[in-house]
Parts: structure tokens; sequence; C-alpha cells
């Protein structure tokens, strides 16, 4: 018990005395990058995707 109460305490302190937070500004310029980033990959796998599908459309038509 003594060691996980040693670990607590050294997590505690690190994370208070020794991590650099971000500012605010920098917080929301880096999370409108990370939005910004995800939408264009959602994008591009969209697009992989439907060119894919109509590729094997051709490839594999439908009987119905």
């Amino acid at each position: 018990m003594e060691k996980l109460t040693l670990y607590v305490k050294e997590s505690y302190n690190e994370l208070v005395n020794k991590v650099t937070w971000p500012d605010w500004a920098s917080l929301q310029s880096s999370t409108i990058l990370v939005v910004i980033g995800s939408v264009i990959f959602a994008l591009l796998v969209f697009v992989m995707d439907a060119i894919s599908k109509q590729t094997l459309d051709l490839i594999y038509p439908s009987l119905g």
C-alpha cells in the first residue's frame, strides 16, 4: 500500500510542478486543427469507399 501511495504522490507532484499545460488560445488552435484534420480524413475515406463501391459494382453487377 505504501508503494501505491508514493506513486500517487509522485504522479500528482509531476502533474502540478513539471508538466507544462497549454494556454487557452493554444488549446483552441490545436483543437481546431485536429477537427479540420479529422474531417479531411473522413472525407478522404468516404471518397475512397465510394470509388471502390463503384468499381466493385462494375465488376460484379447486381442480379436484382
